[in-house]
């Protein structure tokens, strides 16, 4: 009897030891890793969604903002976590395709996470503070000409879609700029307004509520065509700017290894988040386009992106400051 209660003690045991460390449908909060501070518009991409996430999954989703290295630290994070479902990450093409062209990281976005959903995409808009005497874009780019390295542009720091958006900017119109990288959006809006730096082009949820409320003019947005936001703000090509494609997109990623099952089912949420109304209704008030991409479908567009920037990286000549 006890030989049998050895054994099967030990097959217990052997049992335990190689099931994972956590199930996908346990009631642990999913950490929700953002890599911007609190009102970036990777956090409010984050709060969006993570509350719906919860509802579906039935688990707390709590977001965890993790600011710095261009949304990097987030992402390395997520990486590195176990694989079970329980750490997800709200990516943005800065930390996804971005960032890897430029910084030095310890993981592979293409290999270490797994696309899950595209939660959308939102145009980068060019906003200047009061100070600045340029009415519109056309009269910046001349005072720009005029002044070399006399403006200074901000960013959510090296390798985000505001450095690229702006160094492509400045390549275009033939002019220089002076880069002032900073650790969040957020952070960058607080000098931008103060006049510390002059411009940026912002991502259209950080900057929404400042231009509405007066704080920054908006000179520009960088899609094909106006948002429904700023009706009355001109594209590039429409201000006779060169047009750049500098949009930037957010989307949820998993650890990668995470089983094939668990994945399907956040997939599925993510799926049935996308498409209730309140959630289309609260991007739409962040200019946001919701995105309507599957897994595989957001796997391949990463990919596409990635090959992108880095194609455009490298024929700007951009590289760390």
């Amino acid at each position: 009897m006890k030989r049998w209660m050895a054994g099967a003690l030990a097959s217990i045991a052997a049992c335990g030891l190689a099931m994972p460390a956590a199930r996908a449908d346990d009631t642990r909060p999913i950490r929700m890793m953002v890599g911007a501070a609190p009102g970036g518009g990777t956090d409010v991409m984050a709060r969006i969604v993570s509350d719906k996430l919860a509802a579906i999954l039935k688990q707390p989703v709590v977001v965890d903002n993790r600011p710095g290295a261009s949304n990097t630290i987030a992402a390395d994070i997520t990486a590195k976590a176990q694989p079970d479902g329980n750490t997800l990450l709200m990516g943005v093409s800065t930390s996804q395709a971005i960032a890897p062209h430029l910084l030095k990281l310890q993981f592979n976005p293409l290999k270490d996470l797994a696309p899950v959903a595209l939660v959308a995409q939102v145009p980068n808009v060019l906003v200047v503070n009061n100070q600045v005497a340029a009415r519109d874009a056309a009269a910046l780019v001349a005072q720009i000409q005029a002044h070399p390295d006399k403006y200074r542009y901000s960013s959510s720091g090296v390798g985000s879609t505001q450095h690229l958006a702006a160094a492509a900017f400045a390549h275009r119109i033939h002019g220089r700029m002076l880069h002032v990288p900073y650790k969040s959006s957020a952070s960058a809006l607080v000098d931008l307004m103060g006049g510390q730096v002059d411009m940026s082009f912002e991502t259209m949820p950080s900057v929404i509520n400042h231009i509405k409320a007066g704080k920054l003019r908006a000179l520009a947005v960088t899609s094909s065509t106006r948002s429904a936001l700023l009706p009355d703000v001109p594209t590039l090509a429409e201000a006779g700017v060169p047009e750049i494609q500098a949009n930037t997109w957010y989307g949820v990623y998993a650890t990668a290894g995470t089983p094939p099952a668990t994945l399907q089912r956040i997939s599925a949420a993510m799926t049935r988040v996308m498409k209730d109304p309140d959630t289309i209704r609260r991007l739409g008030e962040v200019g946001a386009v919701p995105g309507t991409l599957d897994a595989a479908q957001f796997d391949a567009f990463s990919r596409s992106e990635y090959a992108r920037y880095g194609k455009l990286i490298a024929e700007l000549g951009v590289k760390l400051d």
